[in-house]
């Protein structure tokens, strides 16, 4: 069994550049690649750009084809005021707050069990509370440049 160490950290609130996606979460990668046109579009991209995925819905109570996401970037500074942001790029606020952080190391694939075991097993035991607010999650590396094996998510649990 895969060790697992849940750590508590204290998230400043950010807003994001996103792209909304409805269906499989493992084809978010879709609006990634729109944000990502955008961006360059706008010339944007940077090294320090930090990629967020937005979950909103429990894949366990919802339709595959309604579950609702979102592609988010967070960028290293504002965006000027000569770029307007226009769909299908919106601003996201995600709330800051407590929140319980879960590096996934290994396929996204394999992210659905990491979760599973984040909001069924660590969760009641750990005697916290879900806030009633979405899990993000950070992607440490790219699955552009890193074997599936070695990919890093930073799975993001709101709390009470």
């Amino acid at each position: 069994m895969t060790e697992r160490e849940v750590v508590i950290r204290q998230v400043e609130p950010m807003a994001l550049l996103s792209v909304e996606h409805a269906g499989a979460y493992w084809q978010i990668n879709r609006a990634f690649e729109t944000l990502t046109h955008w961006l360059e579009q706008h010339r944007l991209l940077a090294a320090e750009l930090r990629l967020i995925g937005i979950y909103y819905d429990d894949p366990s109570v919802v339709e595959e084809r309604a579950l609702r996401s979102r592609a988010c970037v967070l960028l290293p500074h504002p965006v000027q005021m000569s770029v307007t942001v226009s769909p299908p790029v919106a601003v996201t606020h995600v709330d800051g707050g407590e929140y319980a952080v879960l590096l996934h190391q290994g396929p996204y694939s394999d992210l659905p069990a990491t979760y599973e075991w984040l909001y069924r097993t660590w969760l009641p035991a750990s005697g916290r509370q879900g806030a009633q607010a979405p899990s993000f999650e950070e992607y440490l590396n790219s699955p552009m440049d890193t074997a599936p094996a070695d990919l890093k998510t930073e799975i993001f649990l709101p709390l009470v």
